[in-house]
């Protein structure tokens, strides 16, 4: 609680430069659980002023250093793990279980890729008589949303510093806290003053500032594509660089020859982990046409398996949506496949008959969904799958990459150099080929309005480097 109103900037906690106060709603109970300070422009000047006075030094350091440096945060995350997992599950209703097997060991897992990238990174290459270096961009202003709080910072976070870099990092104004945590680590773990910072706020009041801010050399934004729009015309005053790693709308074919219930199980399992609330999720199932009547039967079982409930309870598998925003927002488009025709499988409007508070929303499956409808086309961000039929490969293919987006994609196949061919053919910057483990060393970002660059280790660190050629460097 003690730094909840404090922005961590320069090495201290410090108060607001005008104070205004945000409150932190608990999904779980529509009320109020604590106020975090919610920043302006005075306190984004504080911290990037901050952060470019330790970049000169910050930016010298040696792979050593820096090593040593990732290590103790590590260290220190693993110390205050049970912290960041509780925070995440009261800030954003997700499970205990899942805040603590998820989401809180993402932010370790991604600390532990980016120390293993960092050791084996080439800075420097001889070709020729010139010398190819990759030197820090500077700056880096990062922009964290709320559904995977601690992924999404120390994915950015860590290879920002592993790059050499000085950061100002705004988390989401709606999950916050566990950003605070973080902080904290990073204090205890001795980070150099200046080269991390934090600073609460809304995306208009903080965020659009350090997007434009002169002093800033790189924006790497996570959030809606609408936002990320934003942000990329305010950084475009400066030119500086912008990575976004945006909305999905994730399409899993499942073929004929899939283990077919196993593959519909797991495929509303993937839909609807973290409540829905994954910009990667696999909302768009796909089956064979002469399939479908089978596949809504075990769709409905694999759904109605989902307890929701309070996410305190090791019991609980969904909790609620995060806010009242995105539970209104899902209402409108479950009703929306009701009004265009879809077939309502089993969920449904409303909450859980159990619960009368929260923003819970009801396990939902969709079937008979065709591309023009609303549900197959827009980001529905909660726990609602739309089961849509295909004739053939071709036409899987051709409906799969028939969306704006291009995050990611999903095949099942029994005949794995089947589904690589299929995964040849999809526009999607990562593709799972049957319920594959979390590869936190694999490149993770968008094609289309998915966004651009790439996170997770080595790729990370790539994308928060200049490059420079010396020519006639010599032999």
């Amino acid at each position: 609680m003690s730094n909840h109103r404090n922005f961590y900037i320069d090495g201290k906690w410090v108060s607001p430069v005008v104070p205004a106060m945000l409150d932190v709603i608990d999904p779980s109970t529509e009320e109020a659980y604590t106020a975090i300070s919610a920043g302006s422009k005075a306190d984004v000047d504080k911290a990037v002023a901050a952060a470019r006075a330790a970049f000169a030094g910050f930016s010298q350091t040696t792979r050593e250093e820096r090593l040593a440096l990732l290590r103790k945060v590590l260290e220190v995350y693993n110390r205050r793990y049970e912290d960041v997992a509780q925070a995440i599950s009261q800030e954003m209703g997700a499970p205990i279980t899942w805040a603590r097997e998820a989401q809180a060991w993402a932010g370790r897992a991604h600390l532990e890729s980016t120390i293993k990238a960092l050791e084996d990174y080439e800075f420097s290459e001889k070709r020729g008589t010139t010398m190819v270096v990759k030197e820090p961009i500077g700056v880096c202003a990062l922009i964290t949303p709320w559904n995977w709080p601690l992924n999404q910072i120390v994915c950015k976070v860590a290879p920002a510093i592993a790059a050499g870099c000085t950061v100002v990092l705004k988390p989401s104004e709606i999950a916050p806290i566990s950003g605070i945590v973080f902080a904290e680590i990073m204090h205890e773990a001795g980070v150099p003053k200046g080269v991390f910072n934090l600073v609460n706020g809304t995306g208009p009041e903080v965020g659009q500032v350090m997007a434009g801010h002169p002093d800033v050399d790189m924006v790497s934004f996570t959030g809606s594509t609408r936002a990320g729009i934003i942000v990329a015309k305010t950084a475009a005053d400066t030119v500086k660089r912008v990575a976004q790693e945006l909305g999905g709308k994730s399409p899993n074919i499942i073929l004929p020859d899939a283990n077919f219930a196993h593959a519909v199980r797991e495929g509303v399992n993937g839909c609807f982990g973290n409540s829905g609330q994954s910009c990667d999720a696999p909302t768009r199932m796909l089956v064979p046409a002469d399939r479908h009547d089978e596949a809504l039967a075990v769709a409905k079982e694999a759904a109605d398996a989902h307890s929701v409930g309070d996410p305190r309870s090791t019991e609980t598998k969904l909790g609620p949506v995060v806010s009242q925003l995105q539970y209104d927002k899902i209402q409108r488009l479950i009703e929306s496949g009701i009004s265009e025709g879809a077939t309502l499988v089993t969920g449904g409007p409303g909450r859980p008959e159990n619960l009368n508070r929260g923003y819970y929303v009801r396990p939902t499956v969709f079937g008979h969904v065709t591309p023009d409808m609303t549900i197959a086309r827009e980001e529905i961000f909660g726990p609602v799958l739309s089961i849509m039929s295909y004739q053939d490969e071709e036409d899987a293919i051709r409906i799969a990459n028939d969306t704006v987006y291009g995050l990611a994609a999903y095949v099942q196949s029994e005949n794995i150099e089947r589904a690589r061919r299929v995964a040849s053919k999809m526009r999607a910057g990562s593709v799972y080929l049957n319920y594959p483990e979390w590869d936190t060393f694999a490149p993770f970002g968008g094609y289309k309005q998915s966004g651009n660059g790439r996170e997770y280790a080595d790729w990370a660190i790539h994308d928060f480097l200049e490059i420079k050629g010396i020519v006639g460097y010599g032999e």
